[in-house]
C-alpha cells in the first residue's frame, strides 16, 4: 500500500500560511526539547527556519519568495555558490550587519564576511550545532564529462535544535558520507534531475541513514510520488511531500 505520512508525535501541526501579508507559503511546527521549531516552505531549495527567537534561512532565492516581505535573518546558510543557491539579490534583502553567514570557501569569493565552513568542519552558531556534510555528484555530468557538483565545493548542513537533528543535504547525491550520518530526525533530499539524485538514488540514501521523516525537496519535474513508492516497505521513514519544486 502507498503511503504519504503527514503527521507523527513529533509534527505539531502543517499549514498554509500567508508570509507576513504576502505569499502562501506552507510551514511545519515540530515539537524539539528546545522548543518549537518552525519550518516554513519557500520552494526549490529554500526554507526558513525559526527556531529559539531565531530566523535562519537557507539558500534564499529571489525566484522563490519577495525578502522584503520575510524576517530578516539571524543566521544564513548557503550550500554552494551556484546562482540558485547564492542569490546576491536576495541576500541583500535578507541579510543585515548582525546576520551570521555561513558558506563555502567559493562562495565567500562573491560575498564577504561569512564564517567560511569546509566539508567536516563544525560550529556552534548561537547555541546551534552545525555539521558541514559533503555535498557532491557521484554519476550526473555535464557534457564536458564534469559532474555537476564537484566534491569539495559543497556542504549540506546538519543542525542540532535541542535533541533534533536536521539535515538539508544541498544539490548532492547519494554519497557514502551521506549514507553514514546516524541520528537524523528530519532529511531534506534534493531530488532535482539531472543535477541531483534520482528517486532511487534517494531511497537508497534514505534506507541507509533512516531519517525519522524525509521530505524531499528541490524536485524540479520529478514526480514525488516515485519516491513513495520506493519506500512503501519502509514505514518508519515518514515521508512528507511540500511543494518545493
Amino acid at each position: 500500500m502507498m503511503r504519504i505520512v503527514s503527521a507523527t508525535v513529533f509534527l505539531v501541526f502543517f499549514s498554509i500560511i500567508p508570509a507576513y501579508g504576502q505569499e502562501q507559503f506552507e510551514k511545519d511546527v515540530i515539537s524539539t526539547s528546545g522548543g518549537h521549531l518552525e519550518i516554513t516552505f519557500l520552494g526549490h531549495g529554500t526554507l526558513m527556519i525559526v527556531y529559539g527567537g531565531k530566523v535562519i534561512h537557507i539558500d534564499p532565492y529571489s525566484k522563490v519568495a519577495d525578502y522584503n516581505g520575510l524576517p530578516k535573518a539571524d543566521i544564513i546558510l548557503l550550500t554552494h555558490h551556484h546562482r540558485d543557491h547564492l542569490d546576491p539579490a536576495a541576500l541583500e534583502q535578507v541579510r543585515t550587519d548582525k546576520t551570521i553567514l555561513v558558506l563555502t570557501e567559493i562562495g565567500a569569493k562573491t560575498v564577504p564576511g561569512g564564517i567560511i565552513m569546509k566539508n567536516g568542519d563544525v560550529q556552534d552558531i548561537e547555541g546551534i550545532k552545525v555539521e558541514a556534510v559533503p555535498a557532491y555528484n557521484l554519476v550526473h555530468k555535464r557534457d564536458t564529462g564534469q559532474v555537476f557538483h564537484p566534491k569539495g565545493e559543497g556542504n549540506g548542513y546538519v543542525m542540532t535544535f535541542g535533541h533534533t537533528r536536521v539535515y538539508i543535504a544541498g544539490d548532492t547525491e547519494n554519497t557514502p558520507e551521506m549514507k553514514e550520518l546516524k541520528r537524523i530526525d528530519y532529511a531534506f533530499l534534493p531530488m532535482n534531475l539531472p543535477y541531483t539524485m534520482t528517486p532511487e538514488m534517494v531511497a537508497d540514501a534514505a534506507l541507509a541513514f533512516k531519517p525519522r521523516v524525509l521530505y524531499p525537496y528541490h524536485y524540479g519535474e520529478t514526480e514525488t510520488l516515485k519516491i513513495v513508492q520506493l519506500l512503501e516497505n519502509a514505514p518508519d521513514i515518514d515521508i512528507r511531500i511540500r511543494s518545493m519544486k
